[in-house]
């Protein structure tokens, strides 16, 4: 009868624990188990999302940037003075060629623009401009004697 009673309490114990080691692994581990990997995968779903959301913040303020630095660059290229008469050094369909000329007149002091007149393919790149049809005719003469000796002026309309 006595082993009996302690093959009952061997056979109970694990049952019924009063250990701390027993209460969690057998009965309340697997419960808190599922608990962690519900709040890791929660966690993880959180960091994708906000990671998400600065990836489309960083690609919505590249896409503001570029748009900017392209009409920065249109404003600075495209003719935009107010002047009439331009002083024309060169004139070319592809636009690279037409930006690399106008650095190197840039380079030498003048104030380049490069004008797009509609209607056509070409890039005028002006050197120099003027609001008084006199001033640019005597700058074109200075242009044609000592710079370039194929200047001629455009009149913006």
């Amino acid at each position: 009868m006595r082993h009996l009673a302690i093959f009952v309490l061997i056979v109970l114990m694990p049952v019924f624990p009063s250990c701390k080691y027993f209460k969690t692994n057998r009965l309340f581990g697997r419960k808190a188990a599922a608990e962690a990997v519900l709040k890791a995968k929660r966690d993880s779903t959180r960091v994708a999302d906000s990671l998400s959301e600065v990836k489309d913040q960083l690609v919505a303020l590249e896409n503001e940037k570029i748009a900017e630095a392209r009409k920065a660059d249109d404003l600075k290229m495209s003719g935009d003075n107010k002047y009439r008469y331009n002083i024309i050094v060169g004139s070319f369909i592809t636009p690279e060629y037409a930006k690399k000329y106008a650095e190197v007149y840039m380079n030498k002091g003048y104030d380049t623009k490069i004008i797009k007149p509609e209607g056509t393919r070409f890039e005028l790149v002006s050197a120099a401009a003027s609001e008084h049809f006199r001033d640019a005719v005597s700058r074109l003469k200075e242009f044609q004697d000592t710079i370039e000796v194929q200047a001629w002026m455009y009149i913006k309309k």
